[in-house]
């Protein structure tokens, strides 16, 4: 592991050789090999089925992870599963679910999908990515995922053949003898055979691989965006840029000695890649606690004590988490600490002290997206965090902003805002998304991706995100589409205009709130507005929190919805709001654009204030506030 502390580092990192010369494994199976042979007996992925921290667990070495990806990688082959066939999986986090990825991108293509979404969402990406195998559950008590892997099955008809795991492994008992009893019935109305994944795998060979990979580099996995459209994008990742990733934390973050607590999803990037594929080529050793991870029954109340059981070294996080683990007591020893990586969604800068607080550790925030395989840029462990930044851009990821003037992208000068533009092995120049049409006016320069994210570079190197040029509202990192809020209150004959935005929100970062304009002529209540769109938008977390009818909305001159002036109403309002409960004599007099920080509410005082308090009250925000 090489130092990394500041841009020099990173320069240094770069300027030892061209990274196109490093001896990088080229395929996945090589990479988990060379780790099994440098650490076979060292434990590599550890899961437990509930939260207390006393809990059975199931723990692999890098022994067994190479023969459970050998076997699984040899099933698929013999399904079919060739170079350029898919392999998808709708799994809550279990040891199968990294099994399954590796060994999916091992003999053909990788589709980890979202178990949250409705079963049209995921049929429509089995359709889309033409996934032949399906990797799912066996029906199994308080969880709906064989439900709607049927429902979406029956919704796909190229896909073959369903394996299903079965969750009662991970019991002992009598509460294992009791599942057979309180299975869900789950009917099969579709075409596709169902084999008993664990049954099929070990009948498969585990010390070698019956096939050759294809030893050219070649699209591995498809990753969907956002996840609440009706049909989300497909990123397409080759081994190269998952291998880059790997690298990445391997060269500048962990050691086969460190522990990383992910209770992420493993069918999100980042849990994916600089998660598990950094143990991968590290050796270090990845835990999930729970099948849902930080959404599991009693994982925050015992997420402490869990730290403490398993001498976690980084915890792996975003600020949604965050917010909820300072809403317990630290009550366990959680010194093996070293750091918390944080991305996903802005970092309040409230948060980022109440956590040091409380655990003595800091926070590194980091930035990353689908659509370049993730990893770009992170504040150094070892280094200067500057909070609210993401950090430098990580050896080999090229960060530029620019601005288009007159059809040609224009560099930015330092502090200036304009769009992040990437540019690194993880990135796919040219066919980032499975649908060519979606890869139009994607790129500056035939290069650089348009990350459609608004930010800055500092003077020290730092990048900032200031804004979304694509507009998408973040909901504690979950992407949600305006347009689908929009369409669904557009449905509704007394509403002519309708925007939506993503407001302030302390816990979540923001949440999707929306402002209508009526017919004229015509009258409907705010009650009725949201009852429609609950009816209407098929993602729960969607539905706005709030809902207002304005006179007009406001426009450009060619007709369009401004939203820069309805996140300007929603911030002054959140802010109010949460000023008058806090009971501090302060206002929101207006909302600024600043082009270093954005959007920035203005304050005036109507008596004395406490600034601590204010500070407080205000911190847990990610936009900004000055007095005006």
């Amino acid at each position: 592991m090489v130092r990394f502390a500041n841009v020099a580092d990173r320069n240094a990192v770069e300027a030892e050789m061209p990274y196109a010369q490093r001896q990088l494994p080229a395929t996945i199976h090589q990479a988990l090999t060379l780790t099994r042979d440098r650490h076979p007996q060292r434990p590599a992925i550890s899961f437990q089925l509930f939260s207390d921290p006393k809990a059975p667990a199931r723990s692999l070495t890098w022994s067994d992870l190479h023969e459970r990806v050998t076997e699984t990688a040899n099933l698929f082959h013999s399904l079919g599963i060739g170079p350029r066939d898919v392999v998808a999986y709708l799994l809550p986090n279990c040891l199968e679910a990294p099994v399954v990825l590796l060994a999916g991108a091992t003999a053909g293509i990788v589709n980890p999908i979202n178990p949250l979404l409705d079963p049209e969402q995921i049929a429509a990406i089995l359709r889309e990515t033409g996934a032949k195998v399906l990797v799912t559950l066996k029906s199994f008590p308080k969880t709906d995922i064989a439900q709607k892997a049927a429902q979406a099955v029956a919704l796909a008809p190229g896909l073959q053949t369903v394996l299903e795991v079965d969750l009662r492994g991970y019991l002992t008992g009598v509460k294992r003898l009791l599942v057979p009893l309180m299975r869900p019935k789950v009917p099969t109305r579709h075409h596709a055979r169902v084999l008993d994944f664990e049954a099929a795998a070990s009948a498969q060979r585990h010390d070698r691989l019956l096939f050759d990979p294809a030893p050219e580099d070649r699209v591995a996995a498809y990753f969907h965006t956002g996840g609440t459209t009706g049909t989300p994008k497909v990123a397409q990742h080759k081994l190269s840029g998952m291998i880059y990733n790997g690298w990445l934390g391997a060269e500048l973050l962990f050691t086969e000695r460190d522990v990383l607590m992910c209770p992420l999803p493993m069918f999100h990037v980042f849990a994916a890649y600089p998660i598990l594929m950094s143990c991968l080529m590290s050796g270090a050793q990845l835990v999930m606690p729970t099948p849902a991870g930080y959404r599991g029954e009693g994982v925050f109340d015992n997420f402490w004590k869990l730290i403490e059981r398993w001498q976690a070294t980084f915890l792996i996080t975003v600020p949604t988490a965050i917010a909820a683990l300072m809403q317990r007591p630290v009550d366990a020893d959680v010194s093996s600490l070293r750091t918390a990586i944080s991305g996903s969604a802005p970092l309040p800068m409230e948060l980022y002290n109440r956590f040091r607080s409380a655990t003595g550790v800091e926070i590194a925030e980091g930035y990353g997206l689908t659509e370049a395989t993730c990893l770009v840029s992170v504040n150094p462990v070892d280094g200067l965090k500057k909070v609210g930044s993401v950090g430098i851009p990580l050896p080999y990821t090229h960060v530029r902003i620019l601005r288009r003037v007159d059809g040609a992208f224009q560099e930015c000068a330092v502090d200036e805002i304009g769009e992040i533009c990437v540019a690194n092995p993880g990135v796919f120049e040219g066919s980032t998304y499975t649908e060519a049409d979606k890869n139009h006016d994607l790129f500056a320069e035939d290069r650089f991706l348009r990350t459609g994210d608004l930010g800055r570079l500092d003077a020290d190197g730092y990048l900032w995100i200031t804004g979304r040029a694509k507009d998408l509202i973040i909901r504690g990192g979950h992407n949600i589409d305006p347009a689908m809020i929009e369409d669904a209150l557009l449905s509704h004959p007394a509403v002519a205009f309708a925007g939506a935005i993503g407001q302030p929100d302390s816990f979540a970062g923001e949440l999707p709130c929306a402002y209508v304009e009526l017919v004229a002529g015509t009258e409907v209540s705010v009650e009725a507005l949201m009852e429609h769109a609950r009816e209407h938008i098929p993602e729960r977390a969607a539905v706005p929190k709030y809902i207002e009818v304005l006179p007009e909305l406001p426009k450009t001159a060619v007709g369009k919805i401004f939203k820069p002036d309805l996140r300007k109403l929603a911030i002054r309002r959140v802010y109010d709001e949460a000023l008058a409960g806090a009971g501090l004599p302060v206002t929101v007099v207006e909302v600024v654009e600043d082009k270093k920080r954005g959007l920035v509410a203005r304050l005036a005082r109507q008596g004395s204030v406490d600034e601590q308090a204010l500070a407080d009250c205000l911190g847990r925000f990610t936009r900004p506030w000055e007095w005006g």
